[in-house]
């Protein structure tokens, strides 16, 4: 069985657009029950979808990673996120989505450059 991943919201919107980035990272999702979604992943995913696509693709997205394995903020998550965000100097979101997935012993795939040099996480930059 593959190791639990956390999938990050820069990795889902690659993923989503279908750009090139997102061809090579759809390989590396994960099946469902081993993809972790941090709730904070959901509200910013609904969040761009809104914007960029429609309230419609906001609601098939968000209902696909409701098949995944759907893990909230609690308090231990919160206080991890809160070490975290002193220890790299991640922002709020950040701190939290590396803490679920330190927190479930998963790795992180992200294209957020923010997370380079940290341990179990999965770099796909983007190159400008």
């Amino acid at each position: 069985m593959a190791a639990p991943r956390v999938v990050d919201t820069s990795a889902w919107i690659e993923w989503l657009t279908a750009s090139a980035l997102g061809q090579k990272l759809g390989k590396q999702f994960p099946d469902k029950a081993q993809c972790i979604v941090p709730t904070i992943v959901q509200l910013e995913l609904s969040k761009w979808l809104v914007r960029e696509v429609d309230e419609e693709a906001a609601d098939q997205v968000i209902a696909f990673t409701q098949k995944c394995v759907v893990v909230p903020l609690d308090t231990p998550i919160a206080l991890l996120a809160a070490d975290l965000h002193r220890q790299h100097k991640l922002a709020t979101a950040d701190a939290i989505v590396y803490a679920t997935a330190k927190h479930m012993g998963a790795d992180l795939l992200t294209c957020d450059a923010h997370f380079e040099g940290l341990a179990d996480v999965r770099l796909f930059a983007k190159t400008e």
